[in-house]
């Protein structure tokens, strides 16, 4: 009777040890977790020079961002992770426990001054200029002088290799139009300079010019690609169709045609709203328009870039679709762009959206 006795005890015992131990495990299991697995709410947090395993406790408790205090003291024990950094955090509440304190172990670059400014395709650099003087310290004239600042240009030729002379031609508006990759980009504060931007976007085109750089140059420039590609930018809104409109345009060339571009003599005119052009201003003298009658344009791209150019544009004007299509028209409602060989076939559908497009 005693030894079945003492093993009834030693049996609650060890049922009671393992209680302690499963609900332990469960509870450092919860603890642990992400206190709301849903949020990614970005939140601050500084943690002060100086201060240990209790306070830094204290702060993430207070943001919410750990479930209890003295267990994240009891796991910084447990665990042992090498010195948690003093410097300022972006933390989130779907963080878990082991994903702040590796966070804090590590430390971070964060700084609260950064600034982000979102460059679209198919800007040009007045519309740049706007966005950069709103979100940095600097003017939109400040923008557009360096854009042009012949010194700065130089250096950029000797340094990008698509970057050539065709830039410092005097009838260009704006030497830098077409070479700013655009993009979303972190600047350190508001007060960055403008050349510090553009060597950030340039450098950005650079990684996507790269495939092209031992492309074969002899029958259109560098500088002639990417005022293709620009115009491919601001006629199709459809990136499936900027290949075959990239076609168009080679293929006007081949026949020594105008381009007829719209969006070309909307540049010139420097015109950034979305109004029709009136027939004066189709046909302003410009190395920009193509949409020129008197033959000056005859066979001729623009004499540069007249936006931002998405890598799907820049791709289409190097790698134009194989076709007769000589025009196209676009629905500027829905955005179907309709290519065609002959002119009749243009007219009748030219006609059939006259009321939609509004003089386009």
């Amino acid at each position: 009777m005693a030894v079945k006795k003492k093993l009834k005890v030693l049996t609650i015992f060890l049922i009671i040890i393992l209680t302690i131990i499963l609900i332990g495990l469960i509870t450092w299991n919860v603890l642990e977790k992400p206190v709301d697995a849903k949020d990614n709410t970005p939140i601050e947090v500084v943690i002060p020079s100086g201060a240990g395993a209790s306070r830094i406790a204290t702060i993430l408790e207070e943001k919410n961002l750990i479930r209890n205090a003295d267990f994240f003291k009891i796991y910084i024990k447990v665990t042992k992770p090498q010195s948690l950094k003093a410097t300022t955090y972006k933390l989130r509440k779907n963080m878990s426990l082991k994903q702040i304190i590796k966070a804090l172990e590590k430390g971070n670059s964060y700084n609260p001054d950064e600034v982000n400014i979102t460059i679209r395709e198919g800007l040009n650099m007045r519309e740049i200029a706007n966005i950069i003087s709103t979100h940095t310290s600097n003017t939109y004239y400040e923008v557009i002088e360096k854009s042009n600042d012949e010194a700065y240009i130089r250096t950029l030729i000797n340094k990008y290799w698509f970057i050539t002379d065709d830039i410092l031609n005097d009838k260009i508006y704006y030497k830098l139009e077409g070479y700013l990759y655009p993009n979303t980009y972190t600047l350190a504060n508001e007060d960055v300079d403008v050349e510090y931007i553009f060597n950030k976007m340039l450098n950005e085109m650079a990684k996507h010019l790269a495939t092209y750089e031992d492309y074969d140059y002899t029958n259109m420039s560098i500088h002639e690609r990417l005022t293709l590609a620009s115009m491919v930018e601001k006629e199709s809104s459809v990136s499936t169709d900027r290949s075959k409109m990239a076609s168009v345009f080679v293929n006007r060339l081949k026949k020594n045609m105008n381009l007829g571009s719209d969006v070309t003599a909307k540049y010139a005119n420097k015109i950034d709203d979305k109004r029709a052009l009136t027939a004066a201003e189709f046909q302003l003298k410009s190395p920009y328009n193509t949409r020129l009658q008197d033959g000056s344009m005859n066979g001729k791209l623009p004499i540069g870039p007249i936006c931002t150019i998405s890598k799907n544009s820049i791709d289409a004007a190097f790698n134009p679709d194989k076709t007769e299509y000589i025009y196209f028209i676009s629905n500027i409602e829905t955005q179907e762009t309709f290519f065609y060989e002959d002119y009749a076939s243009f007219l009748n559908k030219k006609e059939e959206l006259a009321s939609v497009n509004k003089g386009y």
